[in-house]
């Protein structure tokens, strides 16, 4: 009897940690900021954000399957290495919102090209798939994505509207 109230207690315990986890307020970026500046650690899964040089905020992210190493090429699971730029923001993605990113650059298309692979293309910043915004932070605990980054609906509302056309993004191993 006593294992099975020990159990029960394990249980609770866990359960409140994850409902605490899954609502527990994260920090916001200030109304009407414009982010100039995004640098990504793909080791750190950690993408931080900042304007004329201030750090304004750094998310928890996922990246492709296939995380460690630069994008070699199309269907590796790798998120490109190196800097790129912001060049397409797309309210209508089949992953909430998206922002695209400028891979690839002539030396991936080259060393794509050095392998006999298609370079690939399409790497995005983006929320999570539609119908699915509930997983909210969980999706964080695994790398998912097929080489782009990944983060919340709420996190992608915000980048959406303070990231712009041209705006730098340095992808650090």
């Amino acid at each position: 009897m006593r294992k099975n109230k020990v159990l029960k207690w394990i249980f609770l315990i866990l359960f409140i940690g994850l409902i605490s986890y899954y609502f527990y307020p994260e920090t916001v970026l200030p109304n009407n900021v414009k982010i100039d500046s995004i640098i990504l650690h793909k080791s750190k899964r950690e993408l931080s954000v900042y304007s004329k040089g201030e750090l304004l905020k750094t998310y928890t992210i996922s990246l492709g399957g296939n995380p460690i190493g630069d994008k070699e090429f199309e269907g590796d699971k790798k998120t490109p290495e190196g800097i790129y730029y912001i060049n397409d923001k797309n309210p209508n993605s089949g992953y909430h919102k998206n922002l695209g990113i400028s891979y690839p650059n002539k030396k991936d298309i080259e060393e794509a090209k050095k392998l006999g692979k298609p370079v690939g293309g399409d790497v995005k910043i983006h929320g999570l798939r539609n119908k699915t915004g509930i997983i909210n932070k969980f999706h964080r605990w695994f790398d998912w994505t097929l080489g782009c980054i990944a983060v919340t609906d709420y996190e992608m509302d915000e980048l959406y509207e303070a990231v712009d056309l041209g705006t730098k993004i340095e992808v650090l191993p």
